[in-house]
């Protein structure tokens, strides 16, 4: 039985396999709405999410399985002080693979130490967001047609932003991938990050505050928002949140094929204006991200299709 708490617990030929099934999702969905007949998944939401928890909720009915579970820790027996550990080991006596979202960095992990069914990592605290990775790999690969040669610009919260985190351990992977780290002093890439895994991986990047300066070497822009929920000071978040907005003029700048990705939700880092534009991709990205989760859930429940 195999777990998904981590993008770095797939090798690249498992990865590249995840997304080659993807893409034939993609091509031809209706070939797949049965291949989960009678299974359901467990959805764990400690958290609030719309995205992720409705793509995942989407994916499986889109399989022919159903869908059990809470949207909120409040809706849960985590209100009576029931532990992880003890709700996963009843949810594996219901469900036959579970996706969990948590607020504590390493819930999912210790969930999966005593489940008897695959536990997907929906997002612990700032850690990893696993799924939202394979989600953006799906869309890079997508719009560019590969994951290697390439510069990547990270731009907002790269300290709170666990999806940020996630596609670093993954990109790195990949030849000739390039970093250009845009955001204010305070919101910076954690040194464990720096360190460990660019640094140690001789990984080529720059760290920036003008995003204008940047956008003309971008291959792929990916923008986040400020989380609010990651603050623990009301007058620093309000400090924060508006320091990057990328705009039409923005755009301006920026490479013909030089494309826009969000994890969403967003708030005001990308204006509306630009939603016209051909580059602004993050509403694609969410497409992909249920086609995505249809194959991840197929590869851990090993389920195939002729």
């Amino acid at each position: 039985m195999k777990h998904l708490l981590s993008p770095l617990d797939l090798s690249v030929e498992e990865l590249d396999d995840l997304l080659n099934l993807a893409d034939r999702i993609v091509a031809d969905p209706k070939k797949y709405s049965h291949c989960c007949d009678g299974k359901k998944l467990a959805t764990l939401f400690y958290e609030p999410s719309t995205r992720t928890r409705l793509s995942f909720e989407a994916a499986m009915l889109n399989l022919g399985g159903s869908v059990l579970g809470f949207a909120s820790a409040d809706s849960s027996s985590a209100s009576k002080g029931e532990s992880v550990s003890d709700t996963i080991r009843v949810i594996s006596c219901y469900a036959d693979i579970c996706a969990m979202r948590h607020p504590k960095e390493g819930a999912p992990m210790v969930a999966a130490s005593k489940s008897s069914i695959p536990v997907i990592n929906a997002g612990d605290g700032g850690h990893q967001h696993p799924t939202q990775t394979l989600t953006d790999l799906l869309t890079i690969r997508s719009l560019r047609g590969e994951l290697g040669n390439l510069t990547i610009g990270l731009c907002g919260d790269l300290k709170f932003g666990r999806t940020v985190h996630s596609l670093i351990h993954s990109l790195i992977r990949y030849e000739n991938v390039k970093f250009v780290l845009i955001s204010p002093k305070e919101l910076r890439i954690p040194d464990y990050i720096r360190e460990d895994v660019l640094d140690a991986n001789n990984i080529e990047y720059v760290e920036v505050e003008q995003l204008e300066d940047v956008m003309p070497k971008l291959d792929i822009l990916y923008m986040t928002r400020v989380q609010k929920e990651r603050f623990f000071n009301e007058s620093e978040y309000l400090r924060m949140k508006n320091f990057y907005v990328l705009n039409a003029q923005k755009m301006q700048l920026a490479k013909p094929d030089m494309y826009v990705l969000h994890p969403l939700p967003r708030v005001n880092e990308i204006s509306v204006e630009v939603d016209d534009d051909p580059r602004a991709a993050y509403f694609r990205q969410a497409q992909y991200g249920v086609y995505v989760r249809m194959a991840l859930i197929m590869t851990l429940l090993e389920v195939e299709v002729n």
